[in-house]
């Protein structure tokens, strides 16, 4: 199974390619840069998945950042599938994202995603990404599969963004608001084995991995703290003083607030992709594992 990934230093396609590096007899994995124009001349028939990883994210959103997010979201997403599908590639996986329903989570209130909640992005970011996934299921047929993961945060060893941000607040506090609180995520291993389940089958649709567990943040950041031989004190009264003051800011909001996939949305077949349990995710991520 030859699997080409776009975005060639991203940690999501580094990181499958690590993991589908077990059956060297079975996958074979190359990159294509999108950075410049020398994709469109790049012969990619060969192929038979193209798993579109690259894209505009943690950017600063300003009015003047609409049109790239447009472009390189949406417009160069397109383009791309309109190049594998003319080159007879079989399945085209698109990285989409849980911000397409422009929910952040609140505290002290459940906010669970079901198959019936609205796409109402509030984000460039979630508006590109739900405006790509329209066209490209415009593009999907019999031999053009289009397999669209909308993926909740994803953490592993040494991964970008809001799990390495937390570690860098926690080991510099004594004190931790104890808030408990559910949040979808889903740890680098069992969305790669996601992804290789999702290729063998040669599915398309609607996919909504995440780990088997909620995550509460105070047990995350009990787990962080132990791992790294560190004690911290889990505070009520900071809790409340969070909860007067915490839907009102986004930062706080994404911390303890609540926001999960229904687990029905998250099966798949009668597979078992979350190989790995949170605590021992959590371990593998402080010391720097490999699974």
């Amino acid at each position: 199974m030859k699997i080409l990934i776009t975005g060639e230093k991203s940690y999501v396609g580094i990181s499958l390619r690590e993991w589908l590096s077990q059956w060297p007899d079975k996958y074979s994995v190359d990159f294509m840069s999108l950075k410049n124009d020398d994709w469109k001349n790049k012969q990619i028939a060969d192929y038979d998945v193209l798993f579109h990883v690259a894209a505009v994210v943690h950017k600063r959103e300003t009015p003047e950042m609409k049109n790239l997010y447009s472009a390189i979201n949406r417009d160069l997403t397109v383009e791309l599938a309109l190049k594998a599908k003319q080159a007879g590639i079989k399945q085209f996986i698109f990285m989409s994202s849980m911000s397409v329903y422009g929910l952040e989570g609140s505290i002290g209130k459940e906010v669970l995603i079901n198959k019936n909640t609205p796409c109402i992005p509030n984000t460039l970011y979630g508006i590109s990404k739900l405006q790509a996934e329209v066209e490209l299921n415009k593009l999907a047929n019999e031999k053009f599969k289009i397999a669209i993961i909308r993926a909740p945060m994803i953490y592993g060893p040494n991964c970008p963004g809001n799990y390495e941000k937390l570690k860098k607040l926690v080991m510099k506090s004594p004190l931790f608001p104890l808030i408990n609180n559910q949040r979808s995520m889903i740890f680098i291993d069992n969305f790669s084995e996601f992804v290789r389940l999702l290729v063998d089958k040669s599915d398309c649709g609607l996919f909504f991995p995440q780990n088997k567990e909620y995550i509460n943040t105070a047990e995350l950041v009990e787990l962080i703290t132990k791992a790294n031989s560190k004690r911290v004190h889990l505070s009520k009264t900071l809790a409340l003083i969070i909860k007067l003051l915490g839907n009102r800011v986004n930062v706080v909001k994404k911390l303890f607030g609540n926001l999960v996939f229904d687990k029905s949305l998250s099966s798949y077949r009668d597979y078992n992709y979350s190989l790995t349990s949170f605590e021992k995710s959590i371990y593998i991520c402080e010391k720097n594992l490999k699974e």
